[in-house]
């Protein structure tokens, strides 16, 4: 679906207009291409105090090949033992455009030393291209042992919020907490989060946990997986079998039997294969295990499959209500039991299901859907801990996507969607896609029971 008015925005007429009424001018997110570099432009790094999480920042960079700048020289020595060739910044170097900040707040032990994330951001906070990104690495709060420092990491949530509604130009913002001793499993989420993947992705907390750390091919990081798509057919679905596809995976695309013609174009254009399979079928979990069984067996398992049957809740029926829930989270419940209990998920399997923003604030005339979407969130974070051989469960949650869906509603209420945002635009099927290979791939051990909304930092909700 297009966006009329960015394209407006970009017309002479359509820039003075937009310029002189003061409303918002959507700009054109970078996103993915090619897989190298991850990040085009200078990466800025800092630290509150050099840490050993400062030196796993420093050797990612590293392997990555970033033109990277050190903000103090305490760094440097870190940079240097994992080979990282940095240039300290200087007053020759102060006006330098950066395309990503990178701050280590780990070290921050109280209130009064968050001036360091003043000191670190207030002056080159001007000098962040377009797309670009904002990354506050921390200390997870809930694993501090005192309350002052628990205090103080919490705190850098307010002000990664903040600077993803105040940088506007496609930039985003995120806070990633790392528990002690999970050093080693944040390079996964950090190319991520550099990267063009995260385009749409901004104002997030994501919590990473210690793991197994798994080495995959870059270029390639789903090479030789096995993945399964419900609701694969179009629109999310066959986005999200595109993507990992594209980044090396066997993708079985799962749909409804009356879906088949659409189920062997998306799987004929991805060399993947199809499963025509209603998932609410009392013996769903048992048909993708028959299908996976000669593929040797299952790596990624996605819950894509979902629907609306909007209505206000005076107005609801019964059957409204019943089978939105029973497709959008008692379905994947009942296939995640089965598969779980027969062993069907590889060791290092992935679970990603997708939520919606409905499930987090809620949605007028949505009771049954923010209800469903809600409790997709509850399988996330109700199995996460009871999972083991290194399986996860994560979800992503989008916000105002462009798809047949959004399309259909009416032009007033969509055109609010789409513009209440920090980016001001509505995301693509892509966006999710993304969101969904970064946690699908066995690098991303460490990530398990994060909700992650793909909706470009929504007011809603927030």
């Amino acid at each position: 679906m297009t966006d009329q008015y960015q394209l407006f925005s970009k017309t002479p007429i359509g820039k003075f207009v937009i310029k002189n009424l003061g409303l918002p001018t959507p700009l054109v997110l970078e996103r993915f291409e090619n897989p190298s570099p991850v990040i085009k432009g200078a990466v800025l790094l800092g630290a509150a105090k050099t840490t050993t999480l400062s030196s796993t920042l420093a050797e990612v960079l590293n392997r990555i090949h970033a033109n990277c700048y050190l903000h103090q020289s305490d760094l440097q020595q870190q940079a240097s033992k994992v080979g990282l060739q940095a240039t300290l910044l200087t007053e020759q170097t102060q006006n330098t455009k950066f395309k990503a900040l990178v701050f280590d707040a780990s070290g921050i032990e109280d209130a009064a030393d968050l001036s360091q994330v003043y000191e670190f951001f207030h002056p080159v906070a001007r000098q962040v291209q377009s797309s670009g990104r904002v990354i506050v690495f921390a200390k997870s709060p809930e694993k501090c042992k005192a309350v002052a420092q628990a205090v103080a990491q919490r705190a850098l949530v307010g002000f990664v919020k903040s600077v993803g509604k105040e940088f506007k130009k496609g930039i985003t913002a995120q806070v990633v907490y790392v528990d002690d001793g999970a050093e080693q499993n944040i390079e996964s989420t950090f190319r991520f989060l550099l990267s063009a993947r995260s385009a749409y992705v901004s104002g997030q907390v994501i919590r990473i946990s210690k793991a197994d750390v798994v080495e995959v091919n870059w270029v390639k990081p789903l090479d030789g997986k096995v993945a399964v798509v419900t609701g694969a057919s179009r629109g999310i679905g066959e986005a999200i079998a595109h993507v990992l596809a594209r980044d090396g995976a066997h993708v079985i695309c799962l749909d409804v039997p009356a879906q088949q013609a659409d189920l062997e174009r998306v799987a004929t254009d991805i060399q993947g294969s199809t499963l025509a399979l209603d998932i609410t079928a009392t013996n769903a979990g048992e048909e993708i295990a028959k299908a996976v069984a000669a593929l040797g067996g299952l790596d990624i398992l996605v819950h894509n499959a979902g629907i609306t049957r909007d209505k206000t809740l005076a107005k609801m029926t019964a059957d409204f209500w019943n089978l939105v829930i029973n497709i959008n989270v008692s379905a994947a419940e009942r296939i995640n039991q089965y598969l779980l209990e027969h062993n069907v998920l590889n060791p290092q399997g992935r679970i990603v299901c997708v939520s919606s923003i409905s499930g987090i604030a809620g949605n007028l005339g949505q009771t049954n859907y923010a209800t469903s979407k809600a409790a997709v969130i509850g399988l996330v974070q109700f199995t996460a801990p009871t999972l083991t051989n290194g399986i996860t469960i994560n979800a992503v949650a989008p916000g105002f996507i462009e798809t047949q869906m959004t399309a259909a509603i009416p032009f007033a209420i969509r055109e609010a969607g789409r513009r209440m945002n920090s980016m001001s635009q509505g995301g693509l099927p892509v966006d999710v896609a993304e969101g969904i290979a970064w946690f699908a791939t066995a690098a991303s051990s460490g990530l398990n029971g994060n909700v992650i909304r793909v909706c470009g930092q929504s007011l809603l909700g927030a």
